[in-house]
């Protein structure tokens, strides 16, 4: 779903969840020049820094401090109920939790997913950056289990999922050995790579992703359908333009 932010440049937004808000930006509505054009978030991408922070405190929520992360493609998650959560440099995760209504928990992407999750109550939320390195190495599985072990009635608790705007798998080639890390864990992974070029295969990385959450206990779990290297009008693509920016997602609790 694509709809406006206050008049200013379009977000995408998935289906209703009571006690919890999320969205994810697009490159519109910015003030960085190509390649970076416009609405780039990332501070590593060789942007202008000010051009960057302007970006990040136009499309920021109000709703309290934003926890940024320093990605790096791994598995740890990061508690955002501490007070300094949010006040300083951040911190190299690939995760974060909170059961907080004044944390807005982000995560950066240019075609890796990103995942919103948390209980359907809304008490508890987090967000996971899943390429395919963290996907595989069990950083959805470690952030819901991170949940899981904070909710009151963790065996009683029904458990939801968005995964939104990423590459989509007639653009995401992947060589052979990315596949058999898949299988190897799982083989039912195998259907979600079709073959391309010789020794290479395509993956359907959302659709990896649905499925590692469902067998992780996550009963409804929704995906947006919109492709990152297929829209240049909408959102930043690593594999597309290889110098470019990163949107963001966006998740907090509503009071």
């Amino acid at each position: 779903m694509i709809r406006m932010k206050q008049g200013d440049f379009p977000i995408i937004t998935g289906p209703s969840w009571p006690g919890v808000s999320y969205f994810c930006s697009t490159r519109q509505g910015g003030v960085s020049q190509p390649p970076w054009d416009t609405l780039n978030v990332g501070l590593h991408t060789g942007d202008h820094p000010a051009h960057v922070e302007q970006n990040r405190r136009r499309v920021a929520p109000a709703a309290g401090p934003v926890v940024w992360l320093d990605q790096v493609h791994g598995t740890d998650v990061l508690d955002a109920d501490a007070d300094s959560a949010g006040q300083g440099v951040a911190v190299q995760a690939d995760a974060a939790i909170t059961s907080r209504v004044d944390r807005v928990l982000a995560i950066m992407v240019a075609d890796c997913l990103p995942v919103v999750m948390g209980s359907e109550d809304g008490l508890l939320i987090g967000v996971a950056h899943a390429g395919w390195r963290g996907l595989a190495a069990g950083v959805l599985e470690n952030t819901l289990h991170q949940l899981q072990a904070r909710h009151p009635e963790q065996k009683r608790a029904q458990w939801r999922a968005w995964i939104g705007p990423g590459i989509s798998q007639r653009h995401f080639e992947v060589g052979d050995e990315v596949r058999r890390r898949f299988m190897e864990a799982d083989p039912q992974t195998a259907r979600f790579f079709r073959s391309g070029k010789p020794a290479k295969w395509m993956a359907d990385l959302p659709g990896i992703a649905r499925h590692r959450l469902k067998q992780a206990g996550i009963h409804r779990v929704d995906v947006s359908a919109l492709c990152t290297a297929d829209r240049p009008d909408l959102f930043f693509s690593y594999r597309r333009d290889g110098v470019t920016g990163r949107q963001v997602v966006f998740a907090w609790r509503n009071p």
